[in-house]
């Protein structure tokens, strides 16, 4: 039931064309609109890293550690391998003192080639620190320690961390176990597969927590206000996330997930937007949450001015000649119209 997305266009033809899904949801989890199945189940990927996060702060070892806004945010990134990014998540490490070893995150160069230019320039191995989900790993790493729990099995998915995440994922998702389906993240923590309405439920629930326990809701506020008021730590320099957050000011929580995966919580209206792209190919999620933004007119014309390079993306040749672009080929519509 996936519909087109984007088409890939050069010169006279369209040479790709990108399917998918997107979910517009309320607060309250009713569809507002939609493109292709509201209901399709896909894996959060890293667009689960808020909800990674939330029982880090939720229970009291957020503020038992100190962590700072920046620290938070990290917690929820998918960083660029920057070198603010490593400074800081080896800082945090130090700070709690739990070993930079102890990350089982895995090993890959920085997103961004600058920086692994540097890091090969000067000699310095790649490690588990670099990777873009050292923060999070970090997060869990110290709710393990908080909890007296150990740090070597904290990956397992009966590890007291990963119990703490599924809970905190069906509850505010509104998902019962039959519904959740578990798989293994990239990074090696458990992964979670929802019907996409319920993931930008999350979303515009993080966006705006009123319905949620006080307690639940004072973390969703802290982790909003961590990645809004820091994107450059999200992800990082001439990344998407970063520029939606900082197009945003204040009023749009982006995460990005492998695979086509995109999530926004629409701080105004309290309203989530999910989009899922067929193929996994990140290059149709960037314009496609672009176009639902504005075609959902729950952000002013200056927001996607800001976003234009992510909205209709330039396709260059090798000598920087622009020969074609990326363009939006769906229209959002109500329930009642998808249903048709």
């Amino acid at each position: 039931m996936s519909e087109l997305l984007v088409n890939v266009v050069r010169g006279a033809l369209t040479e790709s064309r990108h399917m998918g899904d997107i979910a517009l949801v309320d607060r309250a989890g009713r569809l507002l609109a939609s493109v292709g199945d509201g209901e399709r189940v896909t894996y959060a990927r890293s667009s689960a890293k808020p909800l990674q996060t939330l029982p880090l702060v939720e229970s009291g070892a957020a503020d038992a550690f100190a962590m700072s806004d920046e620290e938070i945010a990290l917690c929820c990134a998918s960083h660029s391998g920057e070198e603010m990014h490593v400074t800081k998540v080896r800082a945090f490490l130090n700070r709690i003192g739990v070993p930079e070893s102890a990350l089982q995150c895995g090993v890959h160069p920085p997103y961004h080639q600058p920086s692994y230019e540097a890091l090969l320039r000067s000699g310095t191995q790649v490690s588990a620190i670099h990777n873009n989900c050292s923060g999070k790993h970090a997060g869990m790493l110290a709710l393990a320690k908080f909890l007296g729990a150990d740090l070597d099995t904290y990956l397992d998915v009966n590890h007291p961390v990963q119990q703490a995440v599924l809970s905190v994922v069906r509850e505010v998702c509104d998902l019962d176990e039959s519904q959740l389906v578990l798989g293994t993240d990239g990074c090696g923590v458990p992964v979670f597969g929802m019907p996409i309405r319920n993931l930008a439920l999350a979303f515009a629930r993080f966006a705006d927590p009123e319905d949620m326990p006080d307690g639940r809701a004072r973390a969703m506020r802290r982790i909003a206000r961590a990645m809004m008021s820091h994107p450059h730590l999200v992800a990082g320099t001439d990344r998407f996330c970063t520029a939606l957050m900082q197009a945003g000011q204040g009023t749009l929580l982006g995460k990005a997930g492998a695979e086509g995966v995109y999530c926004v919580g629409i701080a105004p209206q309290g309203f989530g937007l999910c989009v899922k792209v067929d193929d996994g190919n990140a290059r149709a999620a960037y314009p496609s949450v672009v176009e639902a933004l504005r075609q959902a007119q729950v952000v002013d014309k200056d927001v996607i001015d800001a976003l234009a390079s992510f909205h209709r993306p330039q396709l260059k040749n090798h000598q920087g000649t622009v020969v074609g672009s990326l363009q939006t080929a769906f229209t959002l519509r109500p329930p009642h119209e998808t249903d048709k």
